[in-house]
């Protein structure tokens, strides 16, 4: 009867053990649950809990109250962030909005970028890169003096550890001391991997998508190793096209447009 008993607690303790492992993977691990949202975009946006995109006809629209509300104008790429909301139109001409409305700014960009420290980047047709500092992003002036980078990429995209791009070969860099009243940075490093865009999140966590449409994140990163360590692919079938993300919410748009709103949650197996 001891032995029974002892072989009894033995296995209690062994299915506690096995349980606790379970709970402890759990709490450390985080599961991708996605909701499809009306319409059809081609490019998105989000920080500091707004959300904006542009359809395959050059339309923009913002997510609000559950609900896109499209707003005036036409343009190819919208971005909102810090340095508020800025666009391109097919023409790769510059718009800020100001004042309720779309302010042309001298220049031609066929991306931008404003999830910097209240600065601005972008590329323009060639793959030259421009920042803008950010004394000269909160300008009012239309004629501004964009700094050129050394290097070319076609996506540009910066954030609070610094700024990411891919270039037409879909090689991955980072860019070394940029500051908002430095935006030119320092140099460039090359980070393992293949994407064909990358997003920089106002709280510096950075997202891709690769030529396959599958979506990675960007483990390791803080202030002290900006570039961080390794990439993750996220569990979310579909095809991508573009990746967003912004405290909490990862925006993600198929090949097709359909677009997906997801949220980060640890499961609750334990308690």
């Amino acid at each position: 009867m001891v032995k029974n008993l002892l072989l009894f607690t033995q296995g209690v303790i062994m299915h506690l053990i096995l349980g606790l492992l379970l709970c402890i993977g759990a709490a450390t691990s985080a599961e991708l649950q996605c909701t499809a949202i009306p319409g059809v975009l081609k490019q998105i946006d989000a920080s500091n809990g707004q959300v904006y995109g542009v359809n395959f006809g050059d339309d923009i629209y913002k997510w609000e109250n559950n609900n896109w509300i499209q707003l005036p104008g036409k343009l190819i790429h919208v971005t909102f962030g810090p340095a508020g909301l800025w666009g391109v139109n097919r023409a790769n001409n510059i718009y800020k909005w100001q004042d309720n409305l779309w302010q042309n700014v001298a220049g031609a960009l066929k991306q931008i970028d404003a999830g910097g420290e209240i600065f601005v980047s972008g590329v323009n047709g060639l793959d030259w890169i421009y920042c803008l500092n950010q004394v000269d992003t909160l300008s009012k002036a239309t004629v501004l003096p964009f700094v050129q980078l050394d290097g070319a990429l076609k996506y540009y995209s910066c954030g609070l550890n610094g700024c990411w791009g891919v270039n037409s070969i879909n090689n991955i860099y980072y860019r070394y001391d940029v500051q908002p009243s430095a935006c030119r940075g320092s140099r460039w490093q090359q980070v393992e991997g293949s994407l064909v865009m990358v997003e920089v999140a106002t709280d510096g966590s950075v997202y891709g998508v690769n030529s396959g449409g599958m979506v990675y994140k960007r483990d390791g990163i803080s202030a002290a190793n900006p570039v961080g360590t390794s990439w993750t692919q996220l569990m979310v079938n579909g095809n991508f096209r573009h990746v967003s993300y912004d405290q909490g919410n990862l925006w993600l748009l198929s090949q097709e447009g359909s677009i997906y709103k997801c949220d980060f949650r640890t499961p609750s197996l334990c308690f």
